[in-house]
């Protein structure tokens, strides 16, 4: 191997006392060939023989040990085992103590068949995101299919200076195993080498007949260890449906606790910070201002657009922010940095806020989880005004609006960084106006249509559809219109794989307004139909447009048993106009068809009016979001989305073809 046995981030040699030294006999005694393990194999399938996984957690250094054997009897596999990447960050080593195939029943072993690599982690590099993390690549030469190989390795974290929320507090996650693979024996063992108790919760197991069982809470002081042991195991999760079981392990503290070790780190900062003395051309800027609102406005997205966030992976281990006065000079911060930064200058114009802690990637867990400062990844800012409470993201870029008409963000827990607080629930959440905002005007003369959408968005759409528009093609923007509408107006059922430019003539698309303080984007599409009726099998003509926007397919699609649903969808407004110089059927089930709904989350309403050639529908639809839907109330919901589906997303009129049979086929119809 071409390779020095020992670098900065890893090193080649026998593994700690504390992880266990196994010799070359004893690894081969485990790969024994049981009932189980030649089931597996022959329904073609890689199989584990054994698993040994230790976690050992100190207030100076995080380890972890894995000693695993495997088949390579899969190609993929195969190509997986011979070329793996292993990410380490900094002051964290990685060791490799063992790298062995068992060919023909004999123990080879690899390292001088190993070429590893350390490079930089470029997939961390760039947008702002600034990483000293190093990528460690391997290659084993000489892998063959159904060689069991045999890895062992472990990987030290030491921590530094800017790791002293490490140092003082643990919090490491077990998940259950993947569902593919079958182990012969699975071990893990989480071992205690700090002053301070650790807690473990067991959460997600489930009974014999798939039940999940309560929560279980272990505890570990220094020194002790929790052994978790599996035979003959294949994981029966079903991973569609279902949260894999997984153990929480974190030192014993209680969200109050812990709100009193964070929150004077954050006090230190704030008393040292004075805009005044660090900021005084923001100060006469922001005084200049005499609107309060549109003080607070300004105030807000300063701090968005003109400080450049920056992602410190590294430092985000701890929670200690920068200074205001050093953000403010070099205009570049992380979350914690730019939201107080934000929060020195509310405070400044007399707006009451806070900084609060968040992670929206494992928002549902963080109520399972045991309390820890390190189950946090993310900073924001909470404000009070006007009696309502309103959360900012001042890592965001391009929104806009007054603080009433700024993008909603979407999570549901929170620790605020104050003395004596515990862990928050942000209450269920109804806009105060209409996300979308769309009228549809479709008249039709002879065998031209003429067809206008006009479109307001506010809000979080706003903010999207501003961006989309200004980083997108003009073209490429009329084509997507034009495809949506391809579906909208049923095209797609009788005239699927036509060219949509040639059946929408001359389609433009523009920006009609843009108000920043209101967060309103205003947009219209106009088009000449060439063709406007749907034409079914029957020769039967139709006038129909249905956005299929308003179905919310995965409110009906809904299958899992343990996430319940996550209530996020935008309030919606549509009033459609379809009319023709030919007459219609005003009788019509479905163009006559209404629908009035008062579900505990949302309220829906369709309204509509027949005239003799044409018919318009008043579409509302009013959601609660930011919530759960619980179970028992699931049903209910999932039903009424399903009523919203038949026929009640949209409009469509049946034209009565001229001449004496087809009137005389109408009457009949009428009739019965």
């Amino acid at each position: 191997m071409d390779n020095q046995l020992e670098i900065e981030n890893y090193r080649i040699g026998k593994s700690e006392v504390w992880a266990g030294n196994k010799d070359d006999q004893e690894l081969l005694e485990k790969l024994r060939e049981s009932e189980f393990a030649k089931h597996q194999i022959d329904q073609g399938k890689d199989f584990c023989y054994f698993l040994d996984k230790k976690y050992r957690t100190g207030n100076n250094e995080n380890s972890e040990y894995v000693c695993m054997a495997y088949t390579l009897n899969e190609p993929a596999n195969l190509e997986r085992a011979s070329v793996s990447d292993i990410v380490v960050e900094e002051n964290e080593v990685y060791h490799i103590h063992r790298i062995s195939v068992v060919r023909d029943g004999v123990l080879i072993d690899k390292i001088p068949d190993t070429k590893i690599k350390v490079l930089d982690s470029e997939n961390q590099s760039s947008g702002g995101i600034l990483s000293s993390n190093k990528k460690i690549n391997i290659t084993i030469k000489d892998l063959r299919l159904n060689d069991i190989l045999i890895m062992e390795d472990s990987r030290v974290k030491v921590f530094s200076e800017r790791d002293f929320l490490r140092k003082e507090f643990a919090k490491y996650v077990w998940v259950s195993p993947d569902s593919y693979w079958a182990y012969g024996s699975y071990t893990f063992t989480f071992i205690n080498d700090r002053e301070q108790r650790i807690a473990c919760k067991k959460t997600f197991f489930r009974d014999e007949a798939g039940n999940v069982l309560d929560p279980e809470i272990h505890y570990l002081n220094k020194g002790e260890e929790f052994v978790f042991r599996l035979e003959n195991y294949i994981n029966p999760v079903d991973a569609s449906r279902e949260i894999f079981p997984y153990m929480d392990f974190a030192t014993d503290n209680s969200w109050r606790e812990l709100s009193n070790y964070i929150s004077p780190i954050y006090d230190e900062i704030f008393s040292q910070a004075s805009l005044q003395d660090f900021a005084p051309n923001l100060i006469e800027k922001l005084d200049a201002i005499r609107d309060p609102d549109e003080k607070l406005q300004f105030a807000i997205e300063y701090v968005q657009n003109n400080i450049y966030y920056v992602f410190n992976a590294d430092e985000m281990n701890g929670h200690k922010p920068q200074e205001p006065a050093v953000t403010y000079e070099n205009k570049q911060g992380d979350c914690k940095a730019k939201s107080v930064l934000l929060k020195v200058i509310l405070d400044y114009i007399g707006v009451e806020s806070s900084i609060v802690l968040v992670n929206f990637h494992t928002d549902f867990y963080i109520k399972y989880y045991l309390p820890s400062l390190l189950t946090f990844n993310h900073a924001i800012v909470k404000i009070n005004h006007k009696g309502e409470e309103y959360f900012v993201d001042a890592t965001v870029r391009d929104e806009f609006g007054l603080l009433e008409n700024r993008g909603f963000i979407y999570f549901m827990h929170y620790l605020e960084v104050q003395p004596d607080q515990e862990l928050k629930q942000r209450k269920p959440y109804k806009y105060p106006y209409f996300c979308i905002d769309e009228k549809v005007d479709f008249n039709v003369q002879g065998k031209t249509g003429n067809l206008v959408l006009t479109t307001t968005y506010k809000g979080n759409r706003a903010n999207a559809m501003r961006r989309y528009f200004k980083n997108t093609n003009k073209r490429e923007v009329i084509d997507s219109w034009n495809n949506f509408l391809f579906y909208s107006l049923n095209y797609s059922s009788d005239r699927n794989g036509t060219d949509v430019r040639s059946i929408f003539n001359d389609a433009v698309i523009d920006m009609v307004s843009d108000d920043k303080k209101l967060n309103e984007f205003k947009i219209q599409y106009k088009a000449s139909v060439n063709n406007p009726y749907y034409t079914d099998p029957k020769g039967n003509r139709f006038l129909m447009y249905f956005d299929r926007n308003v179905v919310k397919a995965s409110a009906r699609d809904f299958i899992h048993k343990d996430l319940p649903f996550w209530h996020n969808f935008d309030s919606e407004k549509y009033e459609i106009n379809l009319y023709t110089d030919q007459k219609i059927d005003t009788e019509e089930k479905y163009t006559m068809q209404e629908s009035n709904l008062h579900n505990p989350y949302f309220d829906f309403s369709s309204r509509k009016k027949v005239t003799k050639n044409g018919a318009t529908v008043q579409i509302e639809f009013k959601p609660l979001v930011n919530l759960e839907i619980p179970k028992e109330a699931f049903e209910k919901f999932r039903a009424d989305h399903h009523t919203i589906a038949d026929s009640n997303f949209g409009l469509g009129i049946d034209i009565i073809e001229p001449g004496f049979m087809n009137m005389l086929k109408y009457s009949f119809k009428k009739m019965f």
